[in-house]
């Protein structure tokens, strides 16, 4: 039933809009504040296990923080497993079911190699983990087309390459695909209207469309990613330094 209620919350013009936690306390404020589904972002919990991002955190205690999350909160929750870890398709269906999770994020640059997948590899992975999944997850293909991209030119020249794959995981049974990191309006529109009517995940930036230019292009879906952490890691930064000036934090 969780999966269901998290498929149909992914509307096109009317997104869900994912506020991304890292344990089960931030979880517990994005449900008090109305939200509901709970998102992870790897990168914030990884950090806040004392690693780097890029799946240099432990396949278990990754998975132990999503246990958490869905023991502390009556919402679905979507884990972001980065590429998988190294594990089978059918051990990360397993994990991520183990775990209550109604859906999982997965992008289709392998962290433990340090290459970006083909399609039509990452394409396979992903229809394997729905084989052993069915409708009790749903999975968001993450596409790194876009990554590192600087400027509209640079995204525009990055879009055919997006696009193809996102009809491939589209094909291999994805229920939404992930352009991460699009800046541009006008290629994430293209993006979207290319692979329409799949439903569509895009990233809310400081320096990307705003939630209402997001709602306009007509994805189903915003991610903050490391957003909440980072504005919380800045405040609480803030406040040592004022301590350590001898001011007050509060």
């Amino acid at each position: 039933m969780s999966a269901q209620r998290l498929r149909a919350l992914h509307i096109p013009g009317d997104p869900l809009v994912l506020p991304n936690a890292w344990d089960a306390d931030s979880a517990r404020l994005v449900v008090e504040a109305g939200f509901p589904v709970v998102a992870t972002s790897s990168a914030a919990v990884a950090a806040s296990l004392g690693y780097s991002d890029g799946e240099q955190v432990s396949p278990d205690e990754m998975f132990d923080v999503a246990a958490r999350i869905t023991a502390a909160v009556d919402v679905p929750l979507t884990v972001d497993v980065e590429s998988g870890y190294g594990l089978s398709a059918l051990e990360l269906a397993d994990r991520l079911a183990e775990a209550d999770a109604a859906g999982c994020n997965i992008e289709d640059t392998d962290q433990q190699e340090g290459r970006r997948r083909s399609a039509d590899e990452n394409a396979a992975l992903l229809a394997s983990v729905k084989e052993h999944s069915g409708e009790l997850l749903v999975v968001n293909a993450r596409i790194d087309s876009f990554l590192g991209a600087q400027g509209a030119e640079e995204e525009r020249a990055a879009l055919p390459d997006a696009i193809e794959r996102a009809r491939a995981y589209l094909d291999a049974g994805a229920d939404c695909v992930y352009p991460i990191h699009v800046r541009s309006p006008e290629v994430l529109g293209e993006f979207v209207s290319a692979v329409s009517p799949a439903l569509v995940n895009a990233t809310y930036l400081p320096d990307g469309p705003d939630l209402a230019m997001l709602t306009k292009l007509g994805v189903a879906r915003v991610s903050l990613g490391t957003g909440l952490w980072r504005l919380a890691q800045a405040r609480i930064s803030s406040a040592l330094s004022a301590l350590a000036g001898g001011a007050s934090p509060f």
